[in-house]
């Protein structure tokens, strides 16, 4: 197994990496009659799409000898209606100055990024609004 999730009641859950043992919860959105007061389910979904970038960029960068520390990534998630469902995600990879790469190698490391499991595992549906921002 993964994880395990329980319902703790309030419409939130408590979720444990079972390898780590490390915990997160989650919360209904405040416009879906939840409080808000932790990532939603669908923020995780957003959230997991942006993470899985800039890891595997981290990971292509690593074997080329470059550092990405300091890079950020901005997720906004929108949702759509009749079914509800996350219809976009905007990511936005902010690469921080100084680095002076050339353009094949920011290429490869944008490619690396575009190809994450998480990318390749959404449905085409799903619209994505990617942009990389290099210093």
């Amino acid at each position: 197994m993964t994880s395990q999730i329980i319902y703790k009641s309030g419409l939130r859950t408590s979720c444990t990496h079972l390898q780590s043992s490390t915990e997160i919860e989650t919360d209904a959105p405040t416009d879906n009659k939840g409080k808000g007061e932790r990532f939603s389910p669908t923020d995780l979904l957003a959230t997991a799409l942006g993470s899985c970038m800039v890891t595997t960029m981290g990971i292509k960068a690593e074997t080329m000898g470059i550092e990405l520390d300091g890079t950020r990534v901005d997720v906004t998630k929108i949702m759509f209606s009749d079914p509800r469902r996350v219809g976009k995600i905007v990511a936005h990879v902010f690469i921080p100055s100084g680095l002076n790469l050339d353009e094949k190698t920011k290429e490869i490391l944008e490619r690396s990024a575009r190809t994450c499991p998480v990318e390749r595992s959404l449905h085409p549906d799903l619209e994505l609004d990617i942009a990389f921002n290099w210093g």
